[in-house]
């Protein structure tokens, strides 16, 4: 982990002994490793006998965190599910099953975390990745699943300070500004349709 990681681990593991629940804003670009640091701390919560959800607004994002937490999570014996509106019925419904009876797990998924018959009882951490694409509600009905679970948040989208305590002001924030080593240099580009 860099210093950085560090730091914010360190700030959210506070937040998570603390007897108030939390609310953090994690802030960082594309690669800072901000996706490391919310399964470190789902791995406390997990191994405190709870479970952690990591929604992300879209299905592809939900597989890629999915494959990337699970990558990290296998060696700690720590089961990692999906569920998206795409997960086919049968694999929803065991899926479902498990997490209503409290199994400490991480399911890593799309809006299809917040339907009514998906139960969360043991949600100890929600984690909200892109959170700006999600509404207020969401958010909240996310977190509403668990009884007063910590809410991590997660954005690439650059914040002035003063922006984000006017928009954010329930929120704590830690800040990642740089890459780890090795991560390489992140190119965008635009091209016309005909390039697919």
């Amino acid at each position: 982990l860099t210093e950085e990681q560090r730091n914010a681990l360190a700030e959210i593991v506070a937040d998570l002994r603390a007897p108030r629940p939390m609310h953090r804003l994690l802030i960082g670009e594309v690669g800072s490793g901000k996706t490391v640091v919310a399964l470190l701390a789902a791995l406390h919560v997990i191994e405190a006998g709870h479970q952690a959800a990591f929604m992300a607004p879209t299905e592809i994002l939900a597989r890629q965190h999915a494959a990337t937490l699970e990558r990290f999570a296998a060696p700690a014996g720590v089961a990692v599910a999906v569920l998206t509106g795409a997960t086919p019925a049968r694999e929803r419904r065991v899926l479902i099953e498990r997490l209503a009876t409290g199994e400490p797990m991480l399911v890593a998924g799309t809006h299809a975390l917040l339907e009514s018959k998906v139960a969360l009882p043991k949600l100890g951490l929600a984690v909200v990745d892109e959170q700006h694409r999600f509404g207020v509600g969401q958010r909240a009905a996310l977190a509403q699943k668990g009884r007063l679970p910590d809410v991590l948040v997660l954005t690439a989208t650059p914040i002035p300070r003063t922006l984000a305590l006017a928009s954010y002001g329930d929120l704590d924030v830690s800040t990642l500004r740089s890459r780890p080593a090795g991560r390489g240099r992140l190119v965008t580009r635009v091209t016309g349709e005909e390039k697919f």
